[in-house]
């Protein structure tokens, strides 16, 4: 699904979804440069296949014997959470940018979001007044009986069981998604909508953004 498959019996080659994307955009005739995001866990299995592409030579090699070099406007990054299954051979032919969750929190990606609001349209910037505060009292401040927690993120750690690890740049990023496409239609109507009717929609967001990854007994909690 990532390279490719070549069919055993017609020998007809499918291309994937890596090579698909590596072959439209080390296209020379672009006049912008593009970035290849690949956003996941360092699997030896597939990063392995990336070492040509990753040394002086920056060709693709496909199982079907293509081989497609990489322009000079087009770049590759891997957003990682750790190097665990990477072998040296790839670690030493990338360059490493370590990121702390601690250096960079939620903060940003809620401000970024806010910021490219009135993007979309005039009024967006009055809905973007209405839903800062309520990130700063509901998310920044400390809960009501939170204990030692210091905002929201503190207290859903340490009291919350989700059943899948998801860190707070996952977390903020799939509450605003959900309060993104709960407000498309005012986009698409360029209407603003009632401070409380904003207020309902950034609580539904936030309670499945945090919730959706927690068992029925843990969403009691919360």
């Amino acid at each position: 699904q990532m390279y490719g498959v070549k069919d055993p019996v017609s020998e007809e080659w499918t291309p994937g979804v890596f090579a698909s994307i590596w072959q439209r955009y080390n296209n020379r005739s672009l006049k912008y440069t593009t970035w290849i995001i690949c956003d996941g866990p360092v699997d030896a299995i597939w990063i392995e296949n990336l070492n040509t592409v990753l040394d002086d030579n920056k060709i693709l090699t496909l199982a079907n014997n293509d081989r497609i070099p990489m322009t000079d406007n087009c770049r590759i990054v891997f957003e990682v959470q750790d190097l665990r299954n990477a072998s040296p051979a790839t670690v030493s032919r990338a360059g490493i940018i370590y990121v702390s969750a601690s250096d960079l929190g939620w903060e940003p990606i809620v401000q970024a979001w806010l910021l490219r609001r009135p993007e979309l349209g005039s009024l967006r910037s009055t809905e973007v007044d209405i839903l800062r505060p309520l990130f700063e009292k509901w998310l920044k401040a400390a809960p009501p009986n939170g204990g030692a927690a210091v905002d929201f993120f503190d207290w859903n750690l340490r009291n919350i069981k989700k059943i899948m690890e998801a860190n707070d740049s996952i977390v903020i990023v799939n509450t605003l998604n959900i309060l993104a496409a709960s407000l498309k239609s005012c986009v698409e109507e360029n209407v603003v909508l009632a401070e409380d009717a904003y207020r309902r929609l950034l609580t539904f967001a936030v309670m499945w953004g945090f919730g959706g990854l927690l068992e029925p007994e843990e969403r009691k909690k919360s």
